[in-house]
């Protein structure tokens, strides 16, 4: 019986792994809006119902592209991460693994859009998106967590305007940033959307005539959101 069980199991995982890749193939032709059940079993030469054994619905069919591709980005930052070991270099720690989600998102441009474009109509992530979309902001934050352990961050000016919302901040995701000072979380915050704007700059055509050199901007930009979160070293020259 177990060796019935374990052919179904593989059998399952097949078919699921070949649903997920048409759907991803959809969402490069026809967007995230247009994703069809029927459209994906169509093109596996599937009946909906059988489909439908799967993936009950559109949405469940999203949150799991969602999720993967969160753990794929996710996987990518803390490779990275591991690569540059626990060395002091703190700002190159921090650039190495944000590069590494610049080339994950230039690689897989529809994923990333996908989780970082313009929300789905009609789709609510459920809650169990949320860990994996938690992963790259873990190694970043673990990264100046680390070097405030050593003493090595110099929390950046806050402005009387902006106490009360950075110990909000700090209250809220002290569960990532630990005791991270609310200046830092707060800095933080404000490098994780700079972050994902620069990618989001430059995948989406927004750099066109603007940016040449693209990686080198990159790098002299991630080396200027490191300093303003309070990490040690100023930014390279472009």
């Amino acid at each position: 019986m177990s060796t019935v069980r374990g052919a179904r199991e593989r059998a399952r995982a097949e078919v699921t792994a070949a649903i997920k890749e048409e759907a991803r193939r959809q969402l490069a032709t026809e967007g995230a809006a247009r994703l069809s059940l029927r459209a994906v079993a169509r093109e596996l030469g599937m009946v909906s119902s059988a489909l439908y054994r799967y993936f009950p619905s559109r949405d469940d069919l999203l949150t799991a592209l969602i999720v993967d591709a969160y753990d794929a980005v996710g996987e990518a930052a803390e490779r990275a991460a591991a690569r540059t070991g626990q060395e002091a270099d703190w700002t190159g720690r921090w650039v190495e693994t944000a590069s590494a989600v610049r080339a994950w998102a230039l690689a897989h441009p529809h994923e990333y859009a996908l989780i970082y474009g313009s929300p789905v109509p009609g789709y609510t992530a459920p809650g169990d998106t949320v860990p994996p979309a938690a992963r790259v902001a873990s190694v970043l934050i673990g990264i100046v967590r680390d070097a405030h352990r050593a003493g090595a961050v110099t929390p950046p000016p806050l402005g009387d305007e902006a106490v009360v919302e950075a110990g909000r901040l700090a209250d809220g995701l002290a569960g990532l940033t630990g005791d991270l000072p609310p200046a830092v979380v707060a800095a933080l915050v404000a490098a994780w959307a700079q972050l994902f704007g620069l990618i989001s700059f430059e995948l989406f055509g927004h750099f066109h005539r603007v940016v040449g050199d693209r990686e080198r901007f990159f790098t002299h930009s991630l080396r200027a959101l490191a300093r303003s979160v309070g990490l040690p070293g100023g930014p390279a020259a472009v």
